[in-house]
């Protein structure tokens, strides 16, 4: 763990790394401490790429096995745009300005999502990758200028059929490259959290990790 812009973030760096280029991950609820996602900026790594990942949540994720009474609705009330977007344009800047970086790949896991939309409407980063989006607007989304590519759970309450459907529309009109795969027999959080033990989503789990690497060798570097 290193303190960058005051905040506790997750450093993976490749031996080889692809110049000019990194990746900003906003993790899941369960944040950057987490083991799973801390693996998975590692494996960016080991694919070239140098990969920043913030404490997002301000000391505050939350725990992996939660209580039954764990109440959402205010923790995420506390979690909101005002509060994390200005965190996360602030590692964008560092990325571009300190670390050097010409192009930027934004990954999201379910809560991260929406942000890595947002950085591409506003050309905060140049591409992004989500897994189980959770609560992007349709608004949000039609206002992206890069590509993107999306890893969709078959059974997931946020990102249900219907949504999903809803998003294909939008991305054929928005006229960006994109690309959504959607993964049988695995559910929301799949991508971070899946159980290995089973085949579905152990096949899931991989394919969208190395669906978010292919994406990003295609578009984000030079």
């Amino acid at each position: 763990m290193e303190t960058v812009e005051e905040t506790e973030t997750y450093i993976a760096r490749p031996s080889s790394p692809h110049p000019s280029v990194a990746i900003l991950i906003i993790p899941d609820v369960i944040g950057h401490r987490f083991e799973n996602a801390q693996l998975i900026a590692d494996q960016f790594a080991a694919n070239g790429y140098l990969t920043y990942m913030p404490d997002v949540f301000f000391g505050d994720p939350i725990s992996l096995n939660r209580p039954a009474d764990f109440d959402f609705p205010s923790w995420i009330k506390n979690h909101g745009v005002d509060r994390t977007e200005p965190l996360i344009k602030k590692f964008v800047k560092h990325l571009r300005e300190t670390v050097g970086a010409k192009r930027i790949g934004a990954v999201g896991y379910c809560f991260g999502g929406k942000y890595v939309v947002r950085e591409l409407a506003a050309k905060g980063v140049d591409v992004g990758y989500t897994a189980h989006p959770s609560f992007i607007d349709a608004e949000e989304l039609k206002g992206i200028k890069g590509p993107l590519s999306i890893a969709a759970a078959e059974t997931d309450q946020i990102f249900p059929a219907d949504k999903r459907h809803e998003t294909e529309a939008i991305l054929k009109e928005v006229g960006q490259p994109y690309q959504i795969n959607l993964y049988s027999g695995v559910e929301h959080g799949f991508a971070v959290r899946g159980d290995m033990q089973k085949k579905e989503v152990k096949f899931g789990k991989e394919q969208a990790f190395y669906q978010a690497v292919q994406w990003f060798d295609t578009y984000l570097k030079e």
